[in-house]
C-alpha cells in the first residue's frame, strides 16, 4: 500500500519563480500536485511563489540551481530525494541566451544551457520518474522552426540553442517511452509575462509591436502557456511525441514567413 507521498502526484519545473514556470507550478498545483521548482538566484522572487503554491494545500519545494554546473545539479537531486521518493512530471522550462552578462563572459552559454544542461538535468532526473510519468520541452515557435522560418536576429543563438536541445531530447523518445515516460514538446509564441519579449525590447524595440500587431493586438500571456503545459501533463490520451502550440499555429507561422 502505497503512504500519502507516494500517491501523491509530484512535478519538477525547472525556471519556476516567474513567468511561464511559475504559472505553470500554480496551474498544476491546481490539479493537485505537489511543486519542486529551480530558480537560479533570485530567493525572495521564488518564495513569493512559494507561498502562493502552499494555498493549494499541497507541498512546495524550492531549489537554487545553475542548470549549467553539474555540480549544482547534483547537489539539486540529492535534496529533492530527501523530498520525494518519485516524480510524475519534469517541465523543462528554463532557458537563457539574452542575458547581456552571461553571454559576453561566456558565448557558448546558450548552448550550455538550452541544449547541454537540459539533457544533463533529464538524465538526472529518469531515476525518479515513474511509469506514466511526462517529460515536457517548454520552447519558442522560432526555436521550435529553426531552419524553417526567418529568425529575428538578436534571437537566432537562442533559436538555433534550443532547436539542438529539442532534437537531443527527441531523439531519445524510445529511450523514454521504453520507461513508460511520455515525451512532449509544448512551444509558445512570444508570451506577455516572461523575460524574453522585455529582453528584446531593448534591442529590437519595434519588434514586439510589430509582433502584437499582426496577431490583432493581443499577445498570449504566461499564464495561458502554464494553462496549456499543464493540460498537456493532465491529458492522459495526448501521445507521446505530440507538440502543442500556444498561440499562432505553426502552419500559419510557416505560411507567414514563407509569403513574406
Amino acid at each position: 500500500m502505497m503512504n500519502e507521498s507516494q500517491s501523491r502526484r509530484v512535478a519538477l519545473i525547472t525556471g519556476g519563480s516567474r513567468g511561464i514556470g511559475a504559472e505553470t507550478a500554480l496551474a498544476l498545483a491546481g490539479h493537485g500536485y505537489d511543486i519542486a521548482f529551480t530558480y537560479r538566484n533570485k530567493v525572495a522572487r521564488a518564495n513569493k511563489v512559494l507561498s502562493v503554491l502552499m494555498q493549494h494545500g499541497g507541498r512546495g519545494l524550492t531549489l537554487p540551481c545553475d542548470m549549467t554546473c553539474s555540480e549544482d545539479v547534483e547537489r539539486l537531486f540529492h535534496r529533492l530525494r530527501q523530498w520525494t521518493e518519485h516524480l510524475d512530471t519534469l517541465i523543462l522550462n528554463a532557458s537563457g541566451g539574452l542575458e547581456r552578462d552571461l553571454v559576453t563572459d561566456d558565448p557558448d552559454y546558450p548552448v550550455r544551457m538550452n541544449r547541454d544542461a537540459q539533457v544533463l538535468f533529464t538524465d538526472a532526473a529518469l531515476s525518479l520518474l515513474r511509469p506514466g510519468s511526462s517529460i515536457v520541452f517548454v520552447t519558442s515557435h522560432w526555436a521550435h522552426l529553426y531552419g524553417q522560418i526567418r529568425q529575428f536576429p538578436v534571437y537566432e543563438p537562442i533559436a538555433r540553442s534550443k532547436h539542438a536541445g529539442e532534437i537531443a531530447l527527441r531523439a531519445r523518445q524510445n529511450e523514454f517511452d521504453a520507461r513508460g515516460i511520455r515525451f512532449i514538446v509544448v512551444t509558445g509564441d512570444i508570451i506577455e509575462g516572461t523575460v524574453t519579449p522585455q529582453l528584446l525590447a531593448r534591442v529590437a524595440p519595434d519588434l514586439i509591436a510589430g509582433r502584437r500587431a499582426k496577431l490583432g493586438g493581443v499577445l498570449p500571456t504566461a499564464a495561458d502557456m502554464g494553462r496549456e503545459i499543464a493540460q498537456a501533463v493532465t491529458n492522459a490520451v495526448l501521445p507521446s511525441g505530440a507538440t502543442v502550440a500556444v498561440g499562432e499555429t505553426i502552419q500559419a507561422l510557416l505560411a507567414h514567413s514563407r509569403n513574406g
